[in-house]
């Protein structure tokens, strides 16, 4: 019995439930299932307590998505089966295409990975980080002469005090 909770403990259904289980431990867990009551249980419990999180996070679609869906499906199906399929020379003859509804998308993968711009964005980058440069000149030009100034100030003050009859 303490073994039975242990492997019920060990995150082997868990993986079950997600799909993530070999052969090896599936073909294992589905064993136990049908000896041990315990595990059948508890892979429900499991598998009901992750249907009560899906529907809890699950977002409603908007209400047109439906409509959208079924005329996709409709305009496949009216596709397939107006295409023409020439069997011989002589003969034609109105058959759904089997190819039709299967190859709707076509994947493309990108040989580089770098995104690329309009040449006109190219100048306009350049420049922003040209002025940036210049900015950042001017930033440290004025910096060290307010604070060069700030010293002669301090300088200025204190000879008034001196001076200054007390």
């Amino acid at each position: 019995m303490v073994e039975i909770n242990e492997y019920i403990e060990s995150g082997i259904l868990e993986a079950y439930v997600l799909g993530s289980a070999s052969e090896r431990e599936t073909r294992e867990l589905l064993n136990l299932r049908t000896q041990y009551a315990e595990v059948d249980v508890a892979l429900l419990e499991l598998e009901l307590d992750l249907e009560r999180i899906a529907q809890n996070m699950a977002i409603t679609p908007p209400p047109v998505t439906w409509s959208k869906i079924e005329d996709s499906i409709n305009e496949i199906a009216r596709s397939s089966s107006n295409k023409l399929k020439i069997n011989k020379p002589d003969e034609r003859t109105y058959q759904p295409d089997e190819k039709a509804g299967k190859s709707q998308f076509i994947e493309v993968e990108g040989a580089s990975s770098h995104m690329r711009i309009h040449k006109l964005w190219r100048w306009v980058f350049a420049a922003v980080f040209v002025l940036g440069k210049v900015f950042l000149g001017f930033a440290i030009y004025f910096y060290l002469e307010n604070r060069q100034m700030n010293l002669q100030l301090q300088e200025l003050r204190s000879e008034v005090q001196q001076i200054r009859p007390r």
